[in-house]
């Protein structure tokens, strides 16, 4: 079945990241649109993957445009950060971190 949006875990985390790279009155249009096919894999269920995974679902869905954006891009960003490198401990990485430039 052809997706419009994207699908799959990974995929529909970089499409979310794209929007969140623009400016905060700009980044929730859209966005949710990525989470029709965003699907956690069996492997996180019960993780902090999953938790976080929720929250940021919960996040772009529950924005209201041109309400608070800058407030609600910032946290929808600081979700997207423990979730990668949530997602890269529970891969095995041991030490992984986001570095000075972003």
């Amino acid at each position: 079945m052809e997706s419009k949006f994207g699908r799959g875990f990974i995929t529909s985390i970089v499409l979310i990241c794209k929007h969140f790279a623009l400016p905060p009155e700009q980044a929730f249009y859209g966005a949710a649109d990525h989470l029709d096919g965003f699907e956690v894999p069996a492997q996180f269920r019960g993780t902090e993957v999953e938790e976080l995974s929720g929250q940021l679902r919960k996040r772009i869905v529950w924005h209201q445009p041109g309400t608070l954006d800058r407030e609600d891009a910032a946290e929808v960003i600081r979700i997207l950060n423990k979730l990668i490198i949530s997602i890269d401990k529970s891969l095995g990485v041991t030490d992984p971190e986001l570095g000075e430039f972003r």
